[in-house]
């Protein structure tokens, strides 16, 4: 399975079949696995597309891996793939993964990073509610529709993969200065078990990075107190062959740990207690 997921990134480029190869490859893991996965739809984009998950395992814990926010960034979409495939074939027990390759499905046809929807074209990672948020949210079916999903199946953990700078960051990663959370300890700790094979950075989202409102990773710790990571994968917006290989093989089991290891309940205290600065550099292309 893994030759038929790398295959679909040998050579990248703007095509209305990019989303049809990876729905294709979801269902050739589902007929391979039939007894541990199904494939179920969160909703439809503003292009009334299914936005398609694999369902992995049926264990009493909801957990989430999603890919692609950003269309151009098909190195996640490949990781998530990755995992998928790892998954189905070894379900982590009592838990229930659902793994959501591409949530911008226009944007990946076009390997362009925003989405278009019935009011323009907007930035998916950038469209969430967030306590430093002074815009409108939910422009995109996509990402109410996650939003919606994570209500609605009681996620615990979630894992959001993008490119490129590699690291795996935890909350906070808004404009402020207030960035520790109660839960800093063991978040370092969950960070450091996802990447004994990657050996990226891990830290503070905005400390190794930069801040950004409205964010997918700081809307799920915000407003459901998911345990939630920020996969920043590989070295490049494009890689080639050698380089998505090498994304898959590295983060697949880290990943999977990180999911296993996480604490089985969501944290207790996730209100924004700190000071919102809107004079803070914001991150804007780098994920």
């Amino acid at each position: 399975m893994i030759n038929t997921i790398l295959s679909l990134f040998l050579a990248m480029a703007p095509s209305q079949s990019n989303y049809d190869k990876v729905t294709t490859t979801l269902a050739q893991i589902n007929q391979a696995n039939p007894t541990t996965t199904k494939i179920i739809s969160i909703g439809v984009s503003d292009k009334g597309v299914p936005i398609q998950v694999l369902q992995i395992g049926n264990g009493t814990m909801n957990t989430l891996v999603v890919a692609t926010h950003h269309g151009n960034e098909y190195g996640s979409t490949a990781v998530s793939l990755g995992v998928a495939a790892d998954l189905a074939k070894n379900p982590i027990e009592g838990q229930t993964v659902y793994v959501l390759p591409v949530l911008n499905i226009g944007g990946y046809n076009n390997l362009n990073r925003y989405e278009s929807g019935v009011k323009g074209s907007f930035d998916p990672n950038r469209d969430y509610p967030g306590p430093c948020v002074s815009g409108s949210s939910f422009n995109l079916k996509s990402t109410k529709a996650l939003a919606d999903f994570l209500e609605e199946k009681n996620i615990q953990v979630s894992a959001t993969l993008h490119t490129y700078s590699p690291a795996v960051v935890y909350p906070w990663g808004i404009s402020t200065h207030d960035l520790s959370t109660p839960y800093d300890a063991p978040y370092i700790e969950l960070a450091k078990a996802a990447t004994q094979e990657s050996g990226y950075q891990v830290g503070n989202n905005t400390e190794v990075l930069y801040p950004a409102d409205g964010t997918f990773e700081d809307f799920a710790y915000w407003k459901h107190g998911i345990w939630s990571l920020l996969f920043e994968l590989g070295f490049s917006h494009t890689p080639d062959a050698t380089a998505v290989k090498n994304m898959v093989d590295v983060n697949t089991p880290g990943i999977r740990r990180f999911l296993t290891v996480s604490p089985k309940a969501r944290v207790a205290v996730h209100n924004f207690a700190g000071k919102c600065d809107a004079r803070i550099m914001k991150r804007i292309v780098l994920e």
